[in-house]
């Protein structure tokens, strides 16, 4: 298998960097609509074969060096009881959202046995690629889980949540808690399943003050990653200032998002593994163009523990041409 991903995150050189596509990588693919247009959302991530395809399509395509399962992060709410649902040009909906202390559920049920799905994808997989490329596995932090679930969707700003973690103090300390749980479960499960390394994406919890950040979460963020059999990588948007309360985590890598300056990033952060971070919106412009920035997203970053990928997801709307720029880019590299 290619181990390149797992040998970076494990802070070692590698000949070129271990390059891969963050969140539902394959959804810019014309390929991914034609076999969504079959499926609702949640449909097509809870039948592991409709999954398993579209998880091998930005494989199929760009044989990156590490491939994401098709999931969401919202599934990790499944256990507690809680439905939701996609709507198009909308996106996440919880028609019964925590509006109160009394909300917040206190227990939740066997993670195995409710996101059985998950465990059937990865298996699937692990037959059909597990030899040749690593598998990651993910799930949403507990913060970003607690805005979507106490707004019932997408918010600017994440007021809800701020708002509810002033008004009712111990209650959002509890839900981060139960969060927390489930999530830890969710990367074991994972991992027993078959992935060979998992993220863990609190992306909104970049919003907190630093003091609230290193008080509710980077403990609960250590809990989570504290004893996986698999590498862990921590992304959170916006810790361009503080990236030392990720180290906190206890991660194995630390994500950058497009806003940090990778130079500073890595005389910052010693020998810490680092992953990313190209502009998403890079992959519009001239391949040439993206080969040219990539290389220096990897020039800066240097030759030892640096898995490449962008500072967030893949657009939807992005060009095949601009992803396929970014993935050939880092296969060129020879040290």
């Amino acid at each position: 298998m290619n181990d390149l991903l797992l040998r970076a995150a494990r802070g070692e050189h590698t000949e070129r960097p271990p390059v891969w596509l963050m969140r539902q990588a394959g959804r810019h693919l014309p390929e991914y609509r034609e076999l969504r247009a079959e499926y609702s959302f949640r449909e097509a991530i809870t039948t592991p074969d409709v999954a398993a395809e579209i998880t091998r399509q930005p494989w199929e395509r760009y044989r990156p060096d590490g491939l994401v399962i098709f999931s969401d992060i919202l599934c990790a709410l499944e256990p507690l009881g809680v439905d939701y649902r996609i709507e198009s040009g909308v996106g996440p909906v919880i028609d019964e959202p925590v509006e109160a202390p009394a909300d917040v559920p206190s227990s939740y049920a066997d993670v195995p046995e409710t996101l059985s799905y998950v465990g059937e994808l990865l298996a699937l997989l692990d037959d059909q690629v597990g030899d040749e490329v690593p598998l990651i596995g993910f799930a949403g932090g507990p913060f970003t889980l607690a805005s979507y679930l106490v707004a019932g969707g997408s918010t600017r700003g994440h007021r809800p949540i701020r708002r509810f973690r002033q008004e009712h103090p111990d209650a959002f300390e509890a839900l981060l808690s139960v969060l927390a749980d489930v999530v830890r479960d969710h990367l074991r499960y994972q991992i027993e399943a078959g992935a060979d390394v998992v993220q863990l994406f609190d992306t909104y919890a970049g919003v907190l003050p630093p003091a609230d950040y290193e008080r509710f979460l980077v403990p609960l963020h250590r809990e989570i990653l504290a004893g996986l059999d698999a590498p862990s990588i921590v992304f959170v948007r916006g810790m361009g200032g503080r990236l030392d309360q990720l180290v906190a985590t206890g991660a194995d890598v630390v994500g950058l998002d497009w806003t940090v300056d990778m130079a500073a990033a890595r005389e910052g952060l010693g020998d810490v593994a680092v992953q990313g971070n190209l502009d998403p919106s890079t992959l519009y412009a001239d391949s040439a163009v993206v080969r040219e920035r990539t290389r220096e997203v990897i020039e800066a970053a240097g030759p030892a523990g640096h898995v490449l990928n962008l500072g967030h997801g893949v657009p939807k709307d992005a060009p095949i041409d601009g992803v396929a720029a970014f993935v050939e880019a880092a296969k060129s590299i020879e040290r």
